[in-house]
């Protein structure tokens, strides 16, 4: 499970478009939100949008690895489709936010996380990002620099922090650790019996 997190307007969203793209051994954890679509946004390829009683419900039964609660909407990863794709020895990205993050470290697929923090290269380009995406009002960007400052202090709880100043070298970055976390020896899947074949026809 690979975590992409930042502030709003750090640039996670365009970098998970951006590995998604280039990389077919990835795929997207879709999560479930009440919040209204945007423009363009297609339900079940980019969020499932869900009313709050579906996703209490959802809450309820056990149905998330995480959820949390963001400008007044939810967000939350549902639990199957993940696990699956886990047992199937596929990787899955997730673009969350820190406590998104903490709650799937606890859950009981945490062991294969790696997390991944973007950094803005200054807070006034942040906000400059914010306003020219031109999707939200003055309150939300207000709301979004206000919340900026508490996202950021949790940098600390990830396996690797870069700061997003350019993002052709960002991306370079963030296959770079996908790669090396794919070589580990606990991820090699069947090593273990090629170093015995191996051994055994010496």
């Amino acid at each position: 499970m690979l975590v992409l997190s930042s502030p709003s307007g750090a640039g996670k969203s365009t970098m998970a478009k951006r590995l998604l793209a280039t990389d077919p051994q990835i795929s997207l954890s879709v999560s479930a939100t009440t919040r209204k679509a945007r423009v363009g946004e297609i339900d079940g390829q980019d969020y499932h949008f869900v009313d709050q009683d579906r996703f209490d419900h959802m809450v309820k039964t056990g149905q998330f690895l995480e959820w949390a609660t963001v400008f007044s909407n939810r967000y939350g990863t549902p639990r199957e489709p993940v696990e699956q794709a886990l047992a199937e020895g596929r990787d899955i990205l997730f673009d969350i936010d820190w406590q998104g993050t903490q709650q799937l470290r606890q859950s009981q697929s945490g062991g294969d996380l790696v997390s991944i923090f973007l950094l803005p290269p200054s807070l006034d380009e942040l906000e400059s990002r914010l306003r020219s995406r031109a999707a939200d009002s003055e309150e939300i960007i207000t709301q979004r620099m206000s919340r900026a400052a508490d996202e950021i202090s949790h940098w600390a709880e990830y396996d690797y922090v870069l700061v997003n100043d350019d993002p052709g070298q960002c991306l370079h970055e963030i296959r770079s650790i996908l790669t090396s976390e794919r070589l580990r020896r606990e991820r090699q899947k069947g090593l273990a019996g090629f170093v015995r074949e191996l051994l055994a026809g010496e």
